[in-house]
């Protein structure tokens, strides 16, 4: 198993999106990033703990390759934006990754670099070593299967998963 920590916007899209496919085992929404220890998603939510929401997602590279969980990532979240996703605003929904090693370093830079060739450039995508990853609280964890029908899921979810779905069908689990 291994495990990748991504920031892109709201965790729940991210959490959303990966829970969908094929040799993701885990998916758990926190986090990361910031100088505050055991921040609530209050506090991190007014953007003065640094701390961006994130998911680290655990897969088995044997059946879902770890660049594909990167090319899911840069597909499911626009990395040319500064501290948002559409109308999320805050360095809390900033583009980020964390690394654990020089392996995952390298990885990560190969996709932003192959991310910035499809976006035609302006990735502002951090790149950063993994600090503490703090577990938020547990209505954020799998939020959108929770909550099928709240609005935000239905108008920003749904068309991240469905965008990934199709463009990454074959690693899409079965219904």
């Amino acid at each position: 198993m291994e495990t990748y920590v991504l920031a892109g916007g709201c965790f729940w899209c991210l959490d959303a999106v990966y829970r969908t496919l094929t040799g993701v085992e885990d998916v758990v929404s926190g986090y990361t990033g910031g100088a505050t220890a055991n921040p609530s998603y209050e506090a991190v939510c007014t953007g003065t703990t640094g701390h961006a929401e994130a998911v680290a997602v655990t897969f088995d590279p044997e059946q879902i390759p770890g660049d594909v969980i990167l090319d899911v990532f840069f597909t499911l979240h626009d990395p040319r934006q500064l501290n948002r996703q559409g109308n999320d605003i805050g360095t809390q929904y900033r583009s980020a990754m964390y690394y654990v090693n020089d392996k995952q370093k390298a990885l990560f830079e190969n996709a932003i670099r192959k991310a910035d060739e499809l976006w035609d450039g302006g990735i502002v995508t951090q790149l950063e070593p993994l600090g503490e990853f703090y577990r938020a609280e547990e209505y954020h964890q799998d939020f959108f299967a929770k909550n099928p029908g709240q609005g935000y899921c239905l108008a920003v979810a749904v068309p991240k998963v469905n965008k990934v779905r199709k463009s990454f069908a074959s690693y899409v689990k079965a219904a």
